[in-house]
């Protein structure tokens, strides 16, 4: 996928937590693909146009794929990711036992990186490196 600005091709991929439950698991993935879309300039494609005219934001043009991991496997393709630079969204498991976003932050803030465990965390970045790092995952069922 190229960025709108003939930037180098992005690949994005979202891994969630395997034990989570249908519900959570969609909640994770979303979480992460909004804040992907958010914070990364260039993802969504041109906008669409019905033949009606109606505007419908554009899409990512690639997809994104959802895939599975273990907890584990989360916080090593964490570590893993940063280290090959490619970007990485994550949802820290505290982002589900509470609706109070003051104290996820104020959780996260007391937890050493290398003690978060994360429900789902968004890559994105050369294709090679995402694909390297994702390529043996399974996909989200």
């Amino acid at each position: 996928m190229s960025g709108q600005n003939g930037q180098s091709p992005t690949r994005c991929v979202v891994i969630v937590d395997e034990a989570l439950p249908p519900g959570l698991a969609a909640n994770a993935a979303a979480m992460v693909a909004l804040t992907l879309g958010a914070t990364v300039d260039g993802l969504p494609g041109a906008d669409l146009v019905d033949a009606d005219g109606h505007i419908h934001p554009g899409l990512v043009a690639a997809g994104i794929p959802i895939l599975a991991a273990s907890r584990v496997q989360l916080a090593d393709l964490h570590a893993r990711a940063e280290r090959e630079s490619v970007g990485v969204v994550d949802f820290p498991a505290y982002g589900q036992q509470t609706t109070d976003y003051e104290s996820v932050i104020e959780r996260v803030s007391r937890t050493p990186a290398a003690e978060l465990e994360y429900l789902a965390v968004a890559l994105h970045g050369p294709p090679r490196a995402v694909r390297r790092l994702s390529g043996n995952l399974r996909l989200l069922r």
